[in-house]
């Protein structure tokens, strides 16, 4: 089978096609009747709390692939299952219940998004279950996940975080930095100690200020580290987006949708970590505080509002794509169009909504 398209590759868009062997992708070549459409690497999304009127968070299996269905018919062919603060038993509960996804491929793994943050700057997590980095409960949970715990969000200034990131870089899981009041100091004692993400960067820690450069700037400046952006609209204003996609480069964002299971669903009440969420005009708040809760975002629409802003298709794609898969070491699978790699692809139309999505050489 070939699908034809201007076919965005690592570095250059080729009018042409994209050749597939069962699930595989047997080849890319050119044509010189490659059409309209823009095909792009499958979506791989790091932070997602749900879609579709479904949750991640709740620790439910058949809740959990309800949500990763709906992305997946946006484009996001890879993802992780991100939970909010939550007490331990319901991290254990989620990480045992997840596992057949994960085999199953549904999900790459599990992202935990807390408890171990900064109840200053917690935002839409729940303050109740926030606390103080465990190795105990860290080792516990990775004996019982067959591999299926894949990067855990700390605040690096809480005592025991350094110790924490040090454990979980240790055991193959990436140790994300996020929701902390850390001096540029600490967030750079963090990377040190070997953090290889930024959580949805600006959002969750405080500004930068040129005397105070805090978190935002250590960040974007260390090589280490990939940066997520929430590119809504709404997290992140458009020149702000594009500021950190050029300070960075490609090779160091990722484009995250920071959904709960509002996306793709009407205006209306919902929840997220046992709080009462409203989501209007598709902004989500928490109903108590009015603080931006997760989002409504689909990784497509992420996509179009990172071309939007003033990025390449080149950029946006490494950035939705190839980046992304780099974090959880599947570049080797998934992430770009190249012989050899999964079949996952979406086939856009010039507007670049979705026209098909291909996961494993098969249809969705």
């Amino acid at each position: 089978m070939k699908i034809h398209g201007r076919i965005v590759r690592p570095g250059a868009i080729v009018p042409g096609y994209v050749e597939v062997d069962g699930p595989a992708i047997l080849s890319v070549g050119e044509s010189a009747h490659a059409g309209d459409d823009i095909i792009v690497p499958g979506f791989v999304d790091l932070h997602c709390h749900g879609g579709g009127g479904h949750t991640f968070t709740q620790g439910v299996l058949e809740e959990a692939a309800q949500a990763a269905a709906f992305h997946l018919a946006h484009g996001t062919t890879t993802m992780l299952a991100s939970l909010v603060s939550s007490p331990y038993e319901l991290m254990r509960d989620a990480t045992a219940a997840y596992r057949p996804l994960v085999e199953n491929g549904t999900i790459a793994g599990i992202h935990f998004e807390g408890p171990y943050l900064s109840s200053v700057r917690c935002g839409a997590q729940n303050p109740d279950f926030l606390r103080d980095p465990s190795l105990d409960e860290l080792a516990a949970l990775i004996e019982l996940s067959g591999q299926t715990i894949r990067m855990v969000t700390i605040a690096p200034e809480l005592p025991g975080a350094l110790d924490a990131i040090r454990f979980l870089a240790g055991n193959g899981v990436a140790a994300a930095i996020g929701h902390t009041d850390a001096s540029y100091e600490q967030t750079l004692a963090g990377v040190a100690a070997g953090a290889t993400v930024g959580t949805h960067v600006f959002n969750g820690m405080p500004p930068a200020h040129h005397r105070e450069p805090g978190p935002v700037v250590a960040l974007l400046d260390s090589p280490a580290i990939v940066c997520e952006l929430v590119a809504d609209g709404i997290h992140l204003h458009d020149g702000t987006l594009r500021f950190a996609a050029h300070a960075t480069g490609p090779d160091r964002a990722a484009l995250i949708t920071d959904a709960m299971d509002a996306a793709g669903m009407p205006d209306g009440d919902y929840e997220l970590g046992g709080q009462a969420v409203t989501v209007t005009g598709r902004v989500a708040r928490l109903a108590r505080n009015g603080s931006i809760a997760g989002s409504t975002l689909t990784m497509d629409a992420a996509f179009r509002q990172a071309v939007g802003a003033g990025l390449d298709l080149v950029t946006a794609s490494a950035m939705a794509s190839t980046t992304p898969a780099r974090v959880l070491g599947l570049s080797d699978q998934v992430g770009a169009l190249e012989a050899g790699l999964r079949a996952d692809l979406v086939v856009l139309s010039p507007d670049l909504t979705v026209k098909q999505v291909l996961r494993s050489g098969s249809w969705v």
